[in-house]
């Protein structure tokens, strides 16, 4: 009796070859050296989604898959936004600055977006927003006009730049997990690669 071999090809995952790991967050003048550079070069959507994905600290998942009506209130992008987590199913809380809004909005003009409209259409027609992956390319394309080895950042670089800078202004742990929309306080300690010694040290001092 014969016998058939099964040959299986192996896949290969999408990030081969690229550096893996906590991604470092973005400094506060790397912050405004990229902001300055898309004012200059005139990229609305960049703009819009460089400023939203530092305010909103959203995983790429969340941010990619926004709607106009999920920031918006009217004609007006709203200062604080809710969005439910697809990754957890509860609801997180942002606030929106105003250089934010007026990014978002001028976006919103200029690609002619209906409250109903992703806020980031793919320029894919098969897709209706922009993938996580074409997104990851953006961020890489924004760390290296600035010099930086973009291998080293990521999607994640932009969800923990914002909650880094407020929990070295502040110490405040249990905020930043809010913020994050993390269900548990171990999370955000490894999210911010702090010492578990001292966060527990901190938590305690911060209890009510």
């Amino acid at each position: 009796m014969e016998t058939t071999k099964v040959t299986r090809t192996a896949r290969v995952p999408w990030n081969k070859g690229e550096l893996t790991g906590q991604k470092p967050p973005l400094k506060l003048p790397e912050i405004w050296v990229i902001r300055v550079r898309l004012q200059l070069s005139r990229q609305p959507r960049d703009l819009a989604m460089f400023n939203l994905a530092i305010d909103s600290k959203l995983r790429a998942c969340d941010l990619t898959k926004l709607r106009v009506l999920d920031v918006c209130h009217g004609q007006h992008v709203s200062p604080r936004a809710t969005v439910i987590q697809q990754k957890t199913q509860r609801p997180v809380q942002f606030e929106i600055t105003e250089q934010t809004r007026e990014s978002v909005e001028a976006w919103i003009k200029a690609a002619k977006l209906a409250g109903s409209d992703f806020l980031f259409p793919s320029p894919i027609h098969e897709s209706p927003h922009i993938s996580t992956r074409q997104y990851a390319r953006v961020i890489h394309r924004w760390v290296a006009s600035i010099g930086l080895d973009d291998a080293a950042y990521g999607t994640h670089t932009m969800r923990r730049t914002k909650a880094s800078l407020i929990y070295r202004r502040t110490k405040n742990l249990r905020a930043v997990q809010l913020l994050l929309g993390h269900t548990k306080l171990e999370s955000t300690v490894r999210y911010l690669g702090i010492e578990v010694d001292d966060a527990l040290e901190m938590a305690e001092q911060t209890e009510v």
